[in-house]
C-alpha cells in the first residue's frame, strides 16, 4: 500500500465561495488486479473529490478544481479591483479614501501591478 499526500483547491461556480483541503490517497490493488484509491480528508475517508465535490457554503456541485494555493491566492489584495478593499465593511462605516487619490492611476491591469510592485 503506498499513501500520497495531495492538496486541492476548490471554489464553487454558484456561491462564490472558496477553499482548499489536504487529501491522504492511499493506493491499493484489488483482488482482481485492478489499483483502487481511498481519499483521507483530515484521517476520515472520503469519496475522491474529483468525482463530483460538494460546497461546504451552499450544497451545490459546480464546483472547480484548481491546485493547491490557488484560493490562498486570490485573496491577495492585488486582485481585487482598484479602489476596493478586499473584505465588506460593516454598514455604516467611513469609507477610507485611496492614499493616491490626487495622482493619476496608471491604465491597464498590468501597470497597476507593476506600479504596485515597484512602488
Amino acid at each position: 500500500m503506498e499513501t500520497v499526500r495531495e492538496a486541492y483547491s476548490f471554489a464553487c461556480l454558484s456561491c462564490g465561495y472558496g477553499w482548499e483541503q489536504a487529501y491522504d490517497i492511499e493506493h491499493h490493488v484489488a483482488r482482481d488486479g485492478h489499483v483502487a484509491f481511498e481519499y483521507h480528508a483530515n484521517g476520515v475517508r472520503v469519496p475522491s473529490p474529483l468525482l463530483k465535490p460538494t460546497c461546504p457554503g451552499c450544497g451545490g456541485h459546480t464546483v472547480r478544481i484548481m491546485r493547491e494555493g490557488r484560493v490562498t491566492v486570490a485573496d491577495q489584495p492585488w486582485h481585487h479591483a482598484p479602489g476596493f478593499s478586499a473584505h465588506a465593511e460593516p454598514a455604516g462605516a467611513p469609507a477610507a479614501a485611496p492614499a493616491d487619490a490626487g495622482e493619476p492611476r496608471p491604465r491597464g491591469r498590468l501597470a497597476r501591478l507593476w506600479s504596485r510592485l515597484t512602488g
